[in-house]
Formats: C-alpha cells, structure tokens, sequence
C-alpha cells in the first residue's frame, strides 16, 4: 500500500468519527423556580412565574456547544395577593392578553472561572428585546437519588432588571414612590436527562 493510499485512509477514518452529542436536558418543573423581588414603599415584594419551559443543552465540558432558550408565560405572575396579581397581568404593568410570553435566547455560552458560565443572550419582556448577559454556577451533576434511571444537574443566576426599560409600568408608580423600578431576578434550575 503506497504513502498516500495510508494517509487516505487515516484522514477517512477521523471524517467518519460522528460529532459530540449535545447533552439536552429538561427543566424539572418541581425544583425549578423564576423568583423575583421589587420594592413597594418600604416592604420588599416576593414572587414568581409558576408556567414556564424550556430548551436547554448544556455541557460543562464544551460551554460552546451549549444554549438556554427559556419562555415564561407572564399570567402566572404570583405575589400570593390575588388583587395586585391581577393589576400586574393588567395592562398598567405586563398586558398579559398582548404580550403572554417573556423569552431569553441565548446567543453565546462560555466558561467564566470555576463552576461559572456565562451565557450571553436575548431578554424580550412585552416590546423591547434587550441584550442580557447571565452568569450561571453550575453546582454539578449526579444520579437523580429519588428518579432511578435520571441524572440531575443544578444551576443558579441572578441579577437585576430594570421594569421600566422593558415597558413593564410607566413611571407612574415609581415616582409616587410605590413601586420601584429595579427587579431583582433569580433562576434557579434542576436539570433532568437520560443517563
């Protein structure tokens, strides 16, 4: 067999090694939560989004390889107080019957110092998409103990979101002094795959 025939076969065999899968993983909607946390006057509010999905691959290993698209549908707003959580879904704050979804789509995940990634991406809440650069920890991964048969893994951001820029109210409220405009944001994750 000549030089060339070798290397030929050599180069063929690498082409013929398939891609690395990207590992895809599910939100696991029990121990996955959208809180947030505004100032009204002098209390602090407490909330969350309860209906939301999501696209999520992710490998720690190879962040390029990685993305997080997340929708959060804007009616599931929950303060516990049934009368302000209906002014939220109203028009005066998130207009839930014209804009019933906020996404983020990420555009870019890289390692950003041990066990933190930054993801880098595409907040749209109502009419406004914005760039929104997310820093995750990433608290590892293991055999789901309670889901035989599951691997689980855990991350956490959090950071914060200026209301008004996204259209979310007016200056109405904020300049009353009733609601601030600074929402502090904080995703936490499980993640669930085959193993």
């Amino acid at each position: 067999m000549g030089k060339w025939s070798l290397w030929l076969i050599v180069l063929l065999m690498f082409c013929a090694v398939p891609a690395r899968a990207t590992q895809q993983w599910q939100l696991d909607p029990d121990h996955t939560r959208f809180f947030f946390s505004i100032q009204h006057i002098y209390a602090t509010v407490h909330g969350e989004f309860a209906d939301f999905t999501g696209d999520v691959a992710f490998d720690p290993a190879h962040p390029e390889q990685s993305h997080f698209n997340l929708m959060v549908k804007t009616a599931s707003v929950n303060t516990n107080i049934g009368k302000r959580d209906t002014h939220l879904r109203s028009d005066d704050f998130f207009a839930v019957g014209k804009y019933p979804e906020m996404t983020y789509k990420s555009t870019k995940v890289t390692k950003d110092g041990e066990n933190r990634y930054r993801v880098d991406g595409l907040m749209t809440i109502k009419d406004v998409t914005k760039e929104m650069p997310l820093v995750f920890v990433y608290h590892g991964q293991k055999d789901n103990p309670l889901m035989p048969g599951k691997t689980v893994a855990g991350l956490d951001t959090s950071f914060t979101l200026d209301r008004l820029l996204y259209h979310v109210g007016d200056e109405k409220f904020y300049k009353m002094g009733a609601v601030g405009k600074d929402v502090e944001v904080q995703i936490t994750m499980e993640l669930l795959r085959d193993k």
